[in-house]
């Protein structure tokens, strides 16, 4: 997946509207994915996230369209933004319609929202 060029478009939300969209909406609504290495989630995590990690891409690449919904509001996590924008691309290659990417990742999280989440 990391040799793939963006092609698309990527929509953002930011780390305050996540928190504002995590507060205020059932979260039947949305799907929430942390693309990060299980020991990343260990050290840092957001509640209610779905782990798919993309150095397990094979594990779990021909799964998501039976667990996920395409057509629901799907927002990615990663540390900075990177992976998750890698992760946001690829949906989208799936035929996924409402992909957003958590821009700065849990880090800005960390900063701008919830300073008990400890950084790394």
């Amino acid at each position: 997946m990391s040799e793939q060029l963006f092609t698309q478009p990527i929509s953002e939300i930011s780390v305050q509207e996540l928190e504002k969209l995590l507060k205020t909406v059932p979260k039947t609504d949305f799907q929430l994915i942390d693309v990060r290495e299980p020991q990343e989630i260990e050290m840092a995590k957001i509640e209610g996230f779905v782990n798919y990690p993309l150095s397990q891409y094979s594990e779990w690449s021909d799964k998501i369209l039976v667990e996920l919904d395409p057509h629901q509001e799907t927002l990615i996590l990663c540390h900075h933004g990177m992976r998750s924008a890698q992760m946001c691309q690829w949906l989208i290659q799936q035929g996924f319609t409402q992909v957003k990417n958590i821009n700065g990742g849990i880090d800005a999280y960390s900063i701008l929202v919830n300073p008990r989440i400890p950084r790394y």
